[in-house]
């Protein structure tokens, strides 16, 4: 028979770390090396709807058969977990765990509150397309402030946590997604950055969160900030991933591009617009979209001015010929990039062209003097970078006159 119990209200949050509070108490998992015990407690409690089989805590808390006497073991664990909160002076501990019969259960009358609970309540009340949609994006915005992180992140490891982790998460950005839907509808792209700013902070690599970042920096005329993260998240996508950006964020570039559309009439304010502020010799490092737009001005012009301009590429890979792995490949390119800028001129340009590629633009050089420069290049690369599990490839080529 379950007890009744008389208490405070107890606060339980499990996104982004677990902590219990009431009665002017508050303990969190936080550095303790008693992960048995609290890996019961966050189970019973995620669990709270339900009594939970000896049979299945056991397989839960030793999945590798680790326990010799797993029946007295648990027995053992249950008494430590009430003797913790007892010592931290909670006066529910006794009454905490249940058993009965052959089952464990924390205890129903308890009155918890619970982050997770709150979070699928308010997601499932907001979804009601009945309801006015003020008070939809209000319960949005409100089951985001739960989310705080990763669920029970000092359990990550656990079988039972990580398919919960992944099921939260998933729900987390559907929400966001969904609110951002009806903020769009509002033209509320003040919220709209602010819920994005959290969403990559929980994942960096979110490129949908990323997008709407940029889109509603562009719509609140806000355009440098907006090329500011659409190069930042390139640069990351690049280093970490190894991928190009989709044609969807190119295409936020452009939006970027176009949506300078404020009438300038001071030419000086132009001119500090236009000036390159940084202080950095060697090439001009730019995206590729700049990269392809001066190179089809440097071939319309070449063909009158009978300049010769060659194009190289240089292309990394593991002494198999393969791509490298991520974590090797973000390093390389790092020191790659540095010796291309510090070996060439500031009239070179320098891009990135895939994971693991480089394409630069040489103007008034002759083949071999450009094969001197990649040689040059490759001596500096290998003096900074001293792995012996990479190779570096150079193609050069002349520039296509365009007629």
């Amino acid at each position: 028979m379950i007890q009744a119990v008389t208490t405070d209200q107890i606060q339980v949050k499990m996104f982004g770390g677990f902590s219990l509070s009431s009665e002017g108490i508050t303990i969190d998992d936080r550095g303790s090396r008693q992960r048995q015990l609290w890996n019961l407690l966050e189970y019973l409690i995620a669990s709270r709807r339900k009594t939970v089989s000896q049979e299945e805590l056991i397989s839960v808390l030793w999945p590798d058969d680790s326990a010799e006497n797993p029946s007295s073991a648990l027995k053992n664990l249950v008494y430590r977990a009430r003797n913790l909160l007892k010592e931290k002076g909670f006066s529910f501990a006794k009454e905490s765990i249940v058993m009965i019969g052959g089952t464990y259960a924390w205890n129903k009358n308890l009155d918890c509150v619970v982050d997770v609970e709150e979070f699928e309540q308010l997601i499932q009340k907001a979804g009601d397309q009945t309801l006015p949609e003020e008070e939809r994006i209000a319960l949005y915005l409100e089951s985001l402030k739960l989310y705080e992180g990763d669920f029970l992140p000092s359990s990550g490891y656990e079988e039972w946590v990580i398919s919960l982790n992944s099921y939260y998460r998933s729900m987390y950005f559907k929400c966001v997604y969904d609110a951002i839907d009806l903020l769009m509808k509002k033209e509320r792209f003040d919220e709209i950055r602010s819920i994005c700013e959290r969403a990559i902070i929980i994942d960096p690599f979110e490129e949908r969160a990323h997008k709407y970042l940029i889109y509603s920096l562009i719509k609140q005329d806000k355009q440098a900030a907006a090329l500011e993260h659409y190069n930042r998240v390139t640069d990351l996508f690049y280093r970490e991933l190894g991928v190009k950006p989709s044609e969807s964020m190119r295409n936020l570039y452009r939006e970027i591009v176009k949506a300078v559309n404020s009438v300038e009439t001071d030419l000086g304010v132009i001119k500090e617009d236009l000036s390159e502020h940084s202080m950095i010799d060697g090439a001009f490092y730019c995206d590729y979209e700049v990269f392809r737009n001066m190179y089809r001005m440097e071939a319309r012009t070449a063909v009158c001015s009978g300049q010769s301009i060659f194009i190289a590429l240089f292309t990394v890979t593991d002494h198999t010929n393969q791509v490298p792995e991520t974590k090797i490949l973000g390093k390389v390119m790092d020191v790659l990039l540095q010796s291309v800028q510090k070996s060439l001129r500031k009239g070179d340009v320098v891009s990135r062209f895939s994971s693991t590629q480089y394409v630069l633009m040489l103007p008034t050089l002759t083949f071999e003097n450009g094969q001197m420069v990649l040689s040059r290049i490759l001596k500096k690369f290998s003096a900074a970078y001293h792995g012996k599990d990479i190779k570096v490839h150079t193609t050069l080529q002349p520039l296509d006159p365009i007629g």
